[in-house]
């Protein structure tokens, strides 16, 4: 099989017309031959960090819709459906991604709970990740979020670093905000990579000390912006990642988007595709081609190297879209899920307090980080309750996993008038997370969760509205483009309630993220991300 077009030659940084002849799914030869065919031919994108559950979809369907946007392959963190299911579910997205030509590498969750304050479905220990990790299937170590643990040398933490180490595979980093003398120890753990910068300065102090740095651009954390300015002199220590793609962004585009927006602001179009496409080959020694003769022929042809609209895209030969087309099939798999609460009632949502002042999360658009704010409650007989015309919500994390009495915060910026929204995606245990205009709202949309086994919904007085989620509780055994119209739909009808955020169920479900500062709510009560503790919601 011969194709001709203009060739993007990334290493010797030059582009000619030529012709790639494919053989056993491998470039059995590139070669310089004039012809009329003006498209570009160049190596696939690569997302280098992932949770594909976070498109609600499975590996399979998540396939389906990525090769529209040239994307070949991704480094993969089943951290999520890990939470619920533990190896078993690392197993599923091993197996659901290897019924379809694309390349999934997915790595060993390192933080499986997340931390001990929080209850999730699973634990996998360092004797886990060493079982995972002798898989050829598991890439790497994924994202360290224990911080705190590395630089408190824990045992376990530091067992499984020494795991990955033995195997010889890398160590995935998660470090917000950590800097100085703290960052250089955990690089010198063992660290290579971090994807949770979000200024310019704290991405430049990691590269200089030798970390690989993750421009990352979800449908909740941008960060191009703060740190795209770094690429032109970096490019070389620097990938692209979503880290976290909703189905309905996943619909419009992918690793691509970052492309056609570097290149936008005149960056040079080698070193933004080396960041793209070749850098987290050479990081992770994947087995995904980068357009050399006797690689695996995983390319892709676009129609310029501006928009990078995909016209064709290869894995291992194989033509899997063509002109906007997906050529991969639906596959079947059997639905796993972790769900054993019982339903709510409203008195279970009621906070008795007499304090004049309560700590409230500050949800930040665009961000995973929020910050700590001091407001006075609004108590209505004994109970407080949400603020509507403050936009100070009542918001929830209900145990999903047993039963157990639902833990009560308040957050800011969600901005509701009426009615709730809630999910069962909510990182990183997954138990359910809801905020609402009142208890009796709140209370509704739990129980639509649970009587469902997962999903994201948004109820009103009178209406209903849910996205199931059966696989995990997290994500969807229906075809991408259905849950991504879904998803969509949902979003409209959370921003008609009043929400002012651009992702409201996506910054909803961080807001159980511990691991990333200031103030987060886990089942198990108000917590500080900066001291790594619990914390009062009541201010005397």
């Amino acid at each position: 099989m011969k194709l001709q077009g203009q060739i993007v030659d990334i290493p010797n940084r030059r582009i000619f017309k030529g012709e790639v002849t494919l053989q056993n799914g491998k470039i059995l030869n590139i070669k310089e031959k004039q012809h009329e065919v003006n498209h570009y031919i160049l190596p696939g994108f690569i997302d280098a960090h992932i949770h594909i559950e976070s498109s609600m979809l499975v590996p399979s369907e998540f396939a389906r819709l990525a090769v529209k946007h040239g994307t070949v392959a991704t480094v993969s963190d089943p951290h999520e459906i890990a939470n619920v299911l533990g190896v078993e579910g690392v197993e599923f997205m091993i197996d659901n991604g290897k019924k379809v030509p694309f390349k999934f590498n997915f790595g060993a969750p390192s933080c499986v709970p997340a931390t001990e304050f929080e209850s999730a479905g699973a634990t996998i220990d360092s004797e886990g990740i060493r079982k995972l990790l002798e898989n050829p299937d598991i890439k790497y170590l994924a994202e360290m979020m224990n911080y705190p643990g590395v630089l408190f040398d824990d045992p376990e933490v530091m067992k499984k670093i020494q795991w990955a180490k033995h195997f010889n595979k890398p160590v995935d980093g998660h470090a917000p905000g950590v800097l100085g003398d703290d960052i250089t120890k955990y690089i010198n753990a063992g660290i290579t990579t971090d994807h949770e910068c979000v200024t310019y300065e704290e991405g430049f102090e990691k590269l200089q000390k030798g970390m690989k740095i993750l421009i990352r651009e979800g449908s909740a954390a941008k960060n191009f912006e703060a740190l795209i300015d770094l690429l032109p002199e970096h490019f070389e220590n620097m990938m692209f990642c979503s880290d976290d793609k909703h189905p309905d962004d996943l619909l419009l585009h992918h690793i691509n988007h970052l492309c056609t927006r570097a290149v936008a602001k005149d960056m040079d179009i080698f070193k933004v595709l080396q960041v793209a496409c070749i850098n987290p080959v050479k990081h992770y020694g994947l087995d995904v081609g980068t357009l050399n003769v006797g690689d695996a022929a995983d390319f892709i042809l676009v129609e310029d190297l501006k928009t990078f609209k995909t016209i064709q895209t290869y894995s291992d030969g194989q033509l899997v879209f063509d002109e906007g087309a997906s050529l991969i099939g639906r596959v079947s798999f059997k639905n796993l899920n972790n769900f054993n609460t019982s339903k709510k009632d409203v008195s279970d949502f009621r906070f008795e307090s007499t304090s004049k002042y309560i700590r409230v999360i500050e949800a930040m658009e665009g961000q995973l980080v929020t910050n700590e704010i001091i407001t006075a409650g609004l108590i209505n007989d004994g109970n407080l309750v949400s603020n509507i015309e403050d936009d100070v919500l009542k918001m929830t994390v209900v145990n999903r996993y047993q039963d157990q009495p639902p833990a009560i915060a308040f957050i800011k910026n969600f901005g509701l008038k009426t009615g709730a929204i809630a999910s069962s995606v909510g990182h990183d245990s997954h138990n359910i997370i809801a905020v609402g205009a009142s208890d009796e709202a709140i209370c509704k949309a739990v129980n639509l969760l649970i009587e469902n086994k997962g999903g994201i919904c948004a109820v009103s007085d009178s209406e209903e509205h849910i996205l199931p989620l059966p696989v995990a509780g997290i994500m969807s055994d229906q075809d991408g483009k259905t849950v991504g119209k879904q998803y969509a739909a949902l979003d409209q009808i959370a921003k008609e309630l009043g929400s002012t955020l651009k992702a409201p169920y996506m910054t909803l479900s961080f807001m159980a993220l511990l691991v990333i500062p200031a103030l987060k709510l886990s089942d198990k009560g108000l917590f500080n991300g900066k001291d790594f503790k619990f914390t009062d919601l009541e201010i005397d």
